[in-house]
């Protein structure tokens, strides 16, 4: 795609939008290289992508990448040998472990059976290297400072070291708080040249002795090494050289650990980076509120309520936008200041961003097609310089299009042949539209020339459109008005503010016969659209509420057929419940006559097939009883929806999670608190059900409320606002809490800020030997600022 036209139609800006969602360096250098494609299948894929990652921004909130820096260069000096410093191995880490928990949450993923189009692919092409990405989280933390488990030695090096040094300020602090103290300047323990020092009084700098290693700015002070810790220095001094020297030998070791495994490592840093990019494009869609459309191979261009995505969408006019079907050429006309010119940066700029991959600013069912080159001819490029006019720079710019184009171009030319006189201007464009046409290129153009009104409708695959321009008002509305050409306004407008009749019946006079047939046939045609468009909309209420009146009708005739059934079903029961008692009695009966029947001295007999008779005929009395009722759904929804209040459980079928029911909102919406979150939901998306009788149980060993009794324990412990010592040790003492009592999951939520406490959570949570697994949790209840944990 050629260059001009991405800086013509600001396609810059929006990879700078892009840029703002990226978090590696990778995804960023894949946004910078960003250009639209002229290729039909690669369009295709990369918008399968985009697609792939809207669908795990809504299910789950995107993708968990972090923010990585670019390994490039220290790949690039491991294969030359050098040895990386900590801050670089910690980088290299921080990308294992995020392609760690990228095939982990692709797993669930698959799992759940979640289907994607290309993104499987590229996680399979992640090399997973677990044994490495543990040696340098376990040596090296995520600031790249080696800890005190790279090596035994180091640890104990270190122990030596924090000996030394108390032993050192145990030995200084006898001298600023002893007798000597008058002669310090300051009470305190500083370090001069990697020694610890004290502040002296300039002229009593020889009475500790030692050696003296700084002075300040006025020279009353010096900062002196006292004799008795010189040695204790040096032998600190030692300690710490052999500690560099530790460090040193353990990141050579890291970094020789690293080479065989570089080209895995590069491999990682762009499968990373491309996640991440098509993460970014879905984000940029979402805060557009964007679509991704669907690709004509044919080049039929439908753009449905199009948005120019630099301009704020609460002032933005959204606009249908077709071309390439039915019409090849599209000439729109009307006044200054109208949108036109808006309208042809809003097609183009969506195509290049639809060939690009991105997500375009439009309505669902959006349709771009794939030019193999997009021209433009916009703005005035009045050039001093070349000492050019406005209309030799329009045609300079012009001869240069004609001479690129081909058949799958897309062309677009604002106020085609304008800046000259107009009966020659006018000629001039018919006769460019016709080269155009010849050549099989789709052209928009927009225009003031009478001529191509009649040029448009004439012409086979052309077609008029207008910005439409409200009389009453004196200004434009914006809209794209697709077969309509524009008409003259300029009686109309005079007529508003006050012209008399009589010049404006002169003028009407004077303008040719054929013009004022043109300006009357394209007010019939406004005319005519408006009324259309006044009965469709008619049309579409009468249909709206007929279509209510049918499904309320519906469901009176199901309620009123389950509200008979119900109570047929209470009728049947008592019934049952009678039959059942009359059983009991004549079963009491049939007994006392079997007893009289072996008493009885009598030839006569009851015999025993006579009573089973009986007994079954009592028991053929009782009715079958129908459970429809209970089965029904529809029943319950319309009767449950009818009784809701706030306070109540509901299932939010939607969502298809507990909520408990807040406020009402409107006629049809309440506030639901679902876990953490607090959402607006449609009455018909909920479902009232039984309270949740909430587990609770009593612990001892937390702080209670004075008495030294037991505390309630929840599934659920709060993290946030808490420094990070203390989270992990609320931590550890809920989580023995909650295994003591039984708990199977609970949830810790620790917010996402700078992600300390996070990590600190799941570095815990790892370590933990009854933890069977922990996830982030669902996007509706908190996404990745809450961790779900299974015990064993």
């Amino acid at each position: 795609m050629n260059k001009k036209i991405l800086q013509t139609l600001e396609f810059n800006k929006i990879k700078k939008m892009l840029e703002q969602y990226l978090v590696t360096q990778t995804g960023k250098e894949l946004a910078e290289t960003l250009t639209p494609m002229n290729q039909l299948d690669k369009v295709e894929e990369a918008l399968l992508e985009t697609e792939d990652g809207f669908d795990i921004l809504r299910l789950k909130g995107g993708l968990p990448i972090a923010k990585l820096e670019n390994v490039k260069p220290h790949m690039k000096r491991i294969e030359i040998g050098a040895v990386l410093n900590g801050v670089e191995l910690a980088q290299v880490g921080r990308l294992l472990k995020t392609v760690t928990e990228m095939q982990r949450f692709f797993e669930k993923l698959e799992s759940e059976e979640v289907e994607l189009h290309t993104l499987y692919e590229w996680n399979e092409k992640l090399i997973a290297l677990p044994d490495l990405s543990k040696q340098i989280r376990l040596s090296i933390d995520e600031d790249g400072y080696v800890t005190d488990d790279a090596s035994s030695e180091l640890k104990s090096l270190r122990v030596q070291i924090r000996r030394q040094e108390q032993n050192i300020k145990e030995l200084l602090d006898g001298f600023i708080r002893g007798k000597n103290s008058q002669l310090l300047s300051d009470t305190i323990i500083t370090m001069r040249n990697d020694r610890y020092v004290i502040p002296v009084k300039s002229e009593y700098r020889s009475h500790f002795g030692g050696v003296v290693h700084d002075q300040s700015a006025s020279g009353q002070t010096v900062f002196v090494e006292p004799r008795q810790a010189v040695e204790l220095n040096n032998k600190l001094r030692q300690h710490q050289i052999n500690e560099r020297k530790e460090i040193e030998r353990i990141l050579a070791e890291l970094s020789n650990e690293l080479a065989p495994y570089r080209l895995d490592i590069l491999q990682n840093a762009f499968v990373v980076g491309k996640l991440d990019f098509i993460n970014a494009k879905a984000r940029l869609g979402k805060a557009l509120k964007a679509v991704v459309p669907t690709v004509s191979a044919e080049k039929h261009v439908n753009l449905i309520q199009a948005r120019h995505p630099l301009i704020d969408e609460n002032q933005v006019v959204a606009n249908d936008i077709f071309i390439g079907e039915k019409h090849q050429t599209v000439i729109i006309t009307g006044p200054n200041t109208g949108g036109k010119t808006i309208t042809l940066k809003t097609l183009g700029l969506l195509q290049l961003m639809g060939q690009a991959g991105l997500p375009i600013p439009a309505g669902e069912e959006s349709t771009i097609g794939v030019f193999s080159e997009i021209y433009a001819d916009i703005g005035d490029e009045q050039s001093i310089e070349q000492n050019l006019s406005t209309f030799s720079s329009h045609m300079t710019n012009i001869v240069s299009i004609l001479k690129d184009m081909d058949k799958d171009s897309l062309v677009l030319f604002d106020e085609l042949g304008a800046g000259t006189d107009p009966q020659e201007g006018a000629a001039l464009a018919i006769s460019i539209l016709d080269e155009v046409g010849s050549v099989g290129s789709y052209v928009m153009a927009t225009t003031h020339y009478p001529e191509l009104k009649v040029y448009a409708y004439n012409r086979p695959g052309t077609i008029n459109a207008s910005m439409e321009f409200d009389i009453d008002t004196l200004s434009p509305t914006y809209r794209l008005l697709m077969g309509i050409p524009g008409r003259s306004n300029a009686f109309d407008i005079s007529q508003r503010l006050g012209l008399s009749s009589p010049i404006i019946t002169r003028a009407k006079q004077i303008i040719d016969g054929e013009s004022q047939d043109l300006n009357d046939m394209i007010l019939d045609l406004e005319n005519q659209r408006k009324m259309t468009e006044t009965e469709y909309l008619e049309a579409r209420e009468f249909f709206a509420e007929a279509e209510k009146l049918h499904r309320e009708l519906k469901e009176a005739q199901q309620y009123f057929f389950e509200e008979r059934e119900k109570e047929m079903n209470k009728a049947k029961s008592k019934a049952n419940d009678i039959v059942e008692k009359a059983e009991h009695r004549a079963e009491g009966i049939i007994k006392d006559i079997r007893e009289l029947q072996l008493r009885s001295q009598d030839s006569i007999k009851v015999k025993e097939h006579e009573l089973i008779d009986v007994k079954g005929q009592l028991a053929n009395l009782k009715h079958e009883e129908t459970q429809q009722l209970g089965k029904n759904k529809v029943l319950q929804k319309a009767k449950e929806k009818k009784v809701l209040k706030p306070g109540d459980d509901v299932m939010v079928e939607s969502f298809g999670q507990r909520g408990t029911l807040i406020t009402k909102m409107g006629n049809k919406e309440w506030q639901v608190q679902m876990g953490i979150l607090k959402m607006t939901i449609a009455e018909d998306q909920l479902t009232k059900i039984a309270p949740e009788k909430e587990e609770k149980v009593r612990i001892t060993g937390l702080k209670s409320d004075g008495g030294g009794g037991r505390q309630t324990v929840t599934s659920q412990l709060d993290l946030r606002g808490k420094r990070y010592e203390e989270a992990v040790a609320d931590l550890d003492q809920y989580i023995d809490s909650a295994l003591l009592n039984g708990y199977p999951q609970v949830t810790i939520v620790h917010g996402r800020g700078t992600g300390a406490i996070k990590q600190g959570v799941q570095e815990y949570l790892k370590r933990h030997s009854q933890v069977k697994k922990y996830e982030y949790a669902p996007s509706n209840q908190g996404g990745d600022g809450a961790t779900i944990v299974t015990f064993k």
